[in-house]
């Protein structure tokens, strides 16, 4: 397994991502596009130190960019991790 600073990227923290975290205690993290449930709960484990219960997954394409006239460019692909901590379990994250 690589270290988990290297698979979670970063926290997600938009309006949606919030309603989840406040209403059904679920956190978002933009993660490496080739990491594993398995590895991102052991990530998320290690981390933050909470007990994690379930992981969810969704890829995301990188879209296609024009820049100036003729040159184009793809943004690249990327995975949201949707993480369901133990019942009375808070990430803190601001």
């Amino acid at each position: 397994m690589k270290h988990a600073n290297d698979l979670i990227q970063t926290v997600i923290l938009t309006e949606k991502a919030t309603l989840l975290t406040d209403e059904q205690n679920r956190y978002v993290f933009r993660v490496r596009p080739n990491a594993t449930k398995p590895q991102i709960k052991k990530a998320v484990e290690s981390m933050f130190g909470k007990k994690v219960v379930s992981v969810n997954t969704a890829n995301f394409g990188g879209k296609w960019r024009r820049r100036r006239t003729a040159a184009q460019g793809k943004t690249s692909d990327w995975k949201k991790a949707i993480v369901l901590l133990a019942e009375g379990e808070r990430i803190e994250l601001a």
